[in-house]
């Protein structure tokens, strides 16, 4: 029989000597410093907000990790892992994917810059640029996510500072030429950043194509399971990792350790997931595009919809996020549509194994910018479940909008 562990069998160097201290100041004292008594396949997950430092020169060296909030074992191991699926030099992780796009946007813009805006944005990084960059002195302009690299440029000025870009957009799908933009920028010193949730830093990486700064939600593809949040910056160039990490550090903001462990773990299976999922949305965006109920599918890498030849050109794969327009309908058929649907839950965030759909019209009143879709549109995130089901799932929706639609 195999002897149990016992606290005499561990590290030595965790246990008090019998002749220090008091009983309360023994068990403050014990298990510090413990070895690992095996190696896992995951990090450690150190909980601490003091850390002790080993001299005296060490508490205010620049060099040494003096708080907790800087980050322990598993955020240094999720950074890491991280900076390798990015191809980036820097990593900084934020508390959730808005805090990743906040934050990259106040580390490098002050009073009276400018920033040039993709119309098709997350909406609560609208609502940031709206609220919150507008009462510090900061101009927002949107432009439309379907005008040229060129004319996108020529429409900046001298207080222009940085290009924020989604691409595709995550409610309608327009794609945008980033490495184009991105040269273009880089040419009148022009910073460009890019909200990379819809590619999760392995079917695009912004960073090959010349984006400064390439952002997303961790929240969704990256953890993958829907129930932790968390994203990240990621950069190549020296000076803006700084600014990003002083970013961090004066605002404030960490992430846990149990969290990055989750992340982490969520990692280690992003492509498997992604091919699936990918696999399976590209499966319903054809069969959605011969239902007479639709007018027409926004899915990048369905051959003939927006953004095909740019898709084709520049991702290495799809993920299971796209959208479709349904024929012109009343609020009260989409409604139906939506509530009929018994295996895709009615739910905004994405990137979990489980599929989702929303209304999108709601959101697109706040564009500047307005296209017809040719009828209420609709967002699918596909998830793990079997093919088959999902789609009679939508066959059975299609049915009463069918019926209530007239």
């Amino acid at each position: 029989m195999r002897e149990a562990l016992s606290p005499a069998s561990l590290d030595p160097a965790t246990r008090m000597p019998a002749n220090i201290g008091q009983e309360d100041t023994r068990l403050i004292r014990s298990g510090l410093d413990a070895g690992l008594p095996a190696k896992t396949v995951g990090p450690s997950v150190q909980k601490g907000s003091t850390v002790i430092l080993p001299d005296a020169a060490s508490l205010y060296a620049d060099d040494q990790l003096t708080y907790g909030r800087q980050g322990l074992t598993a955020q240094f191991a999720l950074r890491s892992a991280l900076a390798e699926l990015e191809h980036a030099n820097g990593v900084t992780l934020y508390p959730s994917g808005l805090a990743a796009l906040t934050g990259a946007l106040l580390a490098v813009l002050k009073a009276g810059d400018e920033i040039l805006v993709t119309d098709a944005i997350y909406k609560p990084t609208r609502r940031f640029c709206d609220h919150v960059l507008q009462r510090f002195g900061v101009t927002t302009r949107y432009f439309d996510p379907q005008q040229s690299p060129e004319e996108l440029l020529a429409s900046a000025t001298e207080a222009t500072r940085l290009i924020l870009m989604e691409s595709p957009g995550s409610l309608s799908f327009e794609m945008q030429d980033m490495g184009a933009v991105a040269a273009l920028a880089r040419s009148r010193g022009i910073l460009t950043a890019a909200d990379n949730t819809w590619g999760a830093g392995y079917l695009y990486r912004p960073l090959d194509h010349g984006v400064d700064i390439s952002i997303q939600a961790l929240t969704k593809y990256v953890a993958g399971h829907s129930d932790v949040f968390m994203g990240c910056a990621s950069v190549n160039d020296t000076r803006l990792a700084v600014a990003l990490e002083d970013g961090i550090t004066n605002l404030g903001w960490s992430v846990a350790g149990e969290e990055a462990y989750q992340v982490l773990r969520g990692l280690r299976t992003l492509p498997t997931r992604l091919a699936r999922q990918g696999e399976n949305s590209l499966a319903i965006a054809r069969w959605l595009s011969e239902r007479q109920e639709v007018a027409r599918v926004f899915h990048p890498a369905l051959p003939g919809a927006p953004g095909y030849d740019l898709w084709k050109r520049d991702f290495s794969g799809t993920c299971g996020l796209f959208a479709f327009a349904l024929k012109s309908g009343p609020e009260s058929a989409v409604n139906a549509f939506l509530d009929e649907l018994k295996l895709f839950g009615l739910g905004f965030s994405w990137g979990g194994f489980e599929s989702l759909a929303i209304s999108c019209d709601p959101q697109l009143k706040v564009r500047k910018f307005h296209t017809d879709y040719g009828g209420p549109l609709i967002r699918l995130h596909i998830g793990l479940e079997n093919l088959d089901d999902l789609i009679g799932d939508l066959q059975r929706g299609l049915e009463i909008y069918t019926a209530k639609a007239g």
